[in-house]
């Protein structure tokens, strides 16, 4: 598909990345609450929540939310996304990843951005659960990549699976990664390293044995911590091993449904194999677009809707008529 053409524009100060991704991460409120908390069984012995709303008793449609780095099904961009889809008749499932309920799990090991057994584990519930004909999947940052390698991944998928659409991610993670290190993200890869040394620390209580404490003392790079704890829990040989293996890039000319990828030109935490415009101009199914402004996940309106669920809604309403 070739490039497509944004409509986005956005006002003032938000035409800042730092300005546009910080308000929505931490002072957009958004007023909605999810319903239910469903807890999932896994078939490695560990679970993971979800959290869920729904438009009817018999609706025939859902949409399926995954989160970012250090996030989960509660931070402001899932809220927005989860009541803009319920509020245009739309059941939802958000995703919390492994430990990001507020509540450890069982293994050793946790998410990554790679973990696609998960997100086939959700898949595989909520139809056994409620016989959805029309399902649509819609990944924030880490959770993007992850969605977009469970697309690519697959020699089939459930024939409910309609569309996808992607923000914000970071198609490779190594080089998304080099990207956080520089001088103008410290405060973001500062914020991701408290809050993942703080889980590593909680994790170390329940295995101490395969981590210690002075081990993750020494961990002060986002780097660093994907060596100790990332690469190492989930099976990989390294960082390296694990960033190779797990990018979504390696898997965008495999996706076989429509698939939007909405990635702001100023994502100060993307590198430029985020925007794979030669993918998408040979693809019949990867759209990608490409808006000037809009940071981090942050592309604000001047009205509660922001630009990326009216273009998600739209795009995957379209998709599934």
């Amino acid at each position: 598909m070739p490039l497509i053409k944004t409509e986005y524009n956005a006002p003032g100060i938000f035409k800042n990345a730092h300005v546009s991704s910080i308000y929505a991460a931490t002072l957009r409120k958004v007023d909605f609450r999810f319903k239910v908390k469903n807890r999932i069984e896994l078939s490695d012995g560990d679970f993971l929540d979800l959290e869920r709303s729904f438009y009817s008793t018999e609706n025939e449609k859902i949409i399926i939310l995954l989160h970012g780095l250090a996030g989960n099904a509660n931070r402001p961009y899932m809220l927005g996304m989860a009541k803009h889809f319920q509020d245009n008749a739309w059941d939802v499932a958000s995703m919390n990843f492994r430990s990001c309920s507020g509540k450890i799990n069982r293994l050793y090991r946790s998410y990554h951005a790679g973990a696609t057994e998960d997100l086939e584990a959700v898949i595989n519930h909520l139809q056994q659960e409620n016989k959805y004909k029309e399902i649509g999947l819609v990944g924030f940052s880490l959770g993007g990549n992850l969605m977009l390698k469970y697309l690519g991944e697959q020699n089939e998928i459930p024939s409910e699976i309609k569309s996808a659409v992607a923000v914000s991610t970071p198609c490779d993670l190594g080089a998304s990664l080099e990207e956080l290190n520089k001088t103008h993200n410290f405060l973001y890869s500062k914020r991701f390293i408290k809050n993942l040394k703080k889980e590593l620390q909680l994790r170390q209580t329940y295995f101490p044995s395969e981590i210690t404490k002075e081990e993750i003392t020494q961990c002060n790079s986002l780097l660093a911590i994907d060596e100790l704890y990332t690469s190492r829990a989930h099976g990989f040989k390294d960082a390296s091993d694990y960033y190779k293996k797990c990018s979504c890039i390696g898997f965008l000319p495999k996706i076989k449904i429509p698939t939007l990828l909405l990635n702001a030109q100023n994502d100060t935490f993307l590198s430029p194999h985020s925007y794979p415009v030669e993918v998408a101009k040979n693809s019949e199914f990867l759209h990608l677009e490409i808006p000037k402004h809009g940071g981090h996940v942050g592309f604000f309106q001047r009205k509660k809707l922001y630009y990326h669920e009216q273009r998600a809604l739209k795009f995957i309403s379209e998709r599934n008529q």
